[in-house]
């Protein structure tokens, strides 16, 4: 039998080899974040739509394995499930290359610089260079997700998607108005989506936190991989859209071609 999966489509939960119990403890953990660092077992069960014996056997489950600690009624999750993440980190070296490059524009240019990957109706941060000033109520780091219709990079991913996936993630996605800024519609999503992907980078001003404004732009490797959007982020009372335009986006494409070239 041929082991690779890689033309296997992709599972449904009513699939035969769809595990539902691996899916239901993988829920449990990603239950778990900033809001939520503690939780009785109640909580996970509300957070995660279980009964309480359902969560209940996950949580001593994940408490066996070493990837939970239990303080009498609360849980939390342990260091170890440190190691998922940094087994995705190592086997990517593309990122190294890339944090010295963010980190270069950083010291450049006084902003912060990130690189995200697009994962499902979010962009994760990857790989991130913070500048001094703080420009977010979020703390923005690794592993940091943020809806990729209101972030410039989640707009320049979502326009490498091919056009079946493209229009999925329009019909699906739920639109807020976080700011007044915000756009609201699916046709006006689609219009800034079509344009990233046509001009190859993208702006988002003050429509996910007002004061912050962002340009990013897509990167590839050597070999044509694309392997995410890297993106400048700054404060609008300080950097005009003119200058974002002008002096931030040139320095921008220029590191995504250093990156290309030296990614082979």
């Amino acid at each position: 039998m041929d082991d690779t999966l890689a033309n296997e489509p992709v599972l449904k939960p009513e699939d035969r080899d769809y595990v539902g119990a691996l899916a239901a403890g993988l829920e449990v953990l990603q239950s778990f974040d900033a809001e939520h660092p503690r939780m009785t077992l109640s909580e996970v069960a509300a957070k995660t739509q279980m009964d309480r014996a359902k969560a209940r056997r996950f949580l001593l489950t994940l408490h066996a394995l070493g990837f939970i600690k239990r303080h009498d009624r609360l849980f939390e999750l342990t260091p170890k499930v440190l190691q998922l993440g940094y087994a995705y980190q190592a086997s990517d070296h593309y990122r190294a290359v890339i944090q010295q490059y963010l980190e270069g524009i950083t010291a450049e240019l006084g902003e912060s610089s990130s690189l995200a990957v697009l994962d499902g109706d979010d962009v994760v941060y990857v790989v991130r260079s913070a500048a001094r000033h703080r420009l977010m109520v979020i703390n923005l780091s690794i592993g940091t997700r943020l809806p990729a219709a209101y972030t410039s990079m989640g707009r320049v991913l979502l326009g490498q998607l091919a056009e079946p996936q493209l229009q999925a993630f329009l019909d699906r996605v739920q639109l807020t108005a976080f700011t007044t800024n915000a756009i609201t519609t699916r046709s006006a999503l689609e219009t800034e989506i079509r344009q990233a992907k046509a001009q190859g980078y993208a702006v988002v001003d003050q429509e996910l936190d007002l004061g912050l404004r962002s340009l990013a732009v897509p990167v590839f490797a050597g070999h044509g991989e694309l392997l995410g959007a890297i993106n400048i982020s700054t404060n609008a009372a300080r950097v005009s859209m003119d200058t974002l335009h002008h002096q931030y986006l040139p320095h921008l494409q220029s590191v995504a071609e250093q990156v290309r070239l030296n990614t082979q």
